[in-house]
């Protein structure tokens, strides 16, 4: 993630939300399915088992908060944050980089994280030490693009250039070195890879 798209989340922050809810800018999409999907995906997450887990680019913990287990967030945006700590108050949040190592979790946990990196910050990512990685992104849409740059607009009418990839399920599974396809819905996906890494 480059630092024109650090900068952009750490605006987007107050709200960021509005996505998973439908709110603000999103009140007026159609997104059939949606609702159903959020609350599957959820699911998905609670059925987990308890883990020693640090979510990375946890955002504002929407996710963060259905991790079982002892539960930490890094985020790069102090505002990110912010709403993190106050919404998880089990959980203990890190400033910082996502993709630097952190030794001592079982699980690695990302949501929407893994689909703005390039192939180099890709490879580092997976190159992470982990026993367990639980990956949640975006799913590709029939009418989509497996990958873009997208032109973002914030409430305030500042646009902002993202890179932006999509999946199947299988296909991140596959791009992860054959993950478990945990969820793989309309707008959602989620795999799991239990491949042990020192």
């Amino acid at each position: 993630m480059n630092a024109a798209m650090r900068s952009y989340y750490e605006k987007r922050a107050s709200e960021h939300d509005d996505w998973w809810l439908g709110a603000g800018l999103f009140e007026q999409r159609e997104r059939p399915g949606w609702y159903e999907d959020v609350s599957a995906l959820i699911g998905v997450l609670h059925a987990l088992s308890p883990a020693r887990t640090v979510d990375l680019a946890c955002g504002t913990g929407f996710l963060t908060r259905h991790l079982p287990g002892a539960v930490a967030g890094v985020d790069q945006s102090p505002s990110m944050l912010e709403i993190a700590r106050a919404r998880c108050k089990d959980a203990t949040f890190e400033l910082g980089d996502a993709l630097a190592p952190r030794p001592g979790f079982a699980r690695i946990f990302s949501s929407h994280f893994y689909g703005h990196l390039d192939a180099a910050q890709r490879e580092a990512f997976l190159a992470l030490p982990r026993e367990e990685l639980v990956l949640v992104d975006s799913a590709l849409r029939p009418d989509g693009q497996a990958e873009d740059w997208q032109e973002r607009v914030l409430d305030d009418g500042s646009t902002h250039s993202v890179y932006k990839r999509w999946f199947t399920g299988a296909r991140l599974a596959a791009e992860i070195g054959g993950a478990e396809v945990l969820h793989d819905g309309p707008w959602f996906v989620a795999v799991r890879s239990s491949s042990p890494r020192s």
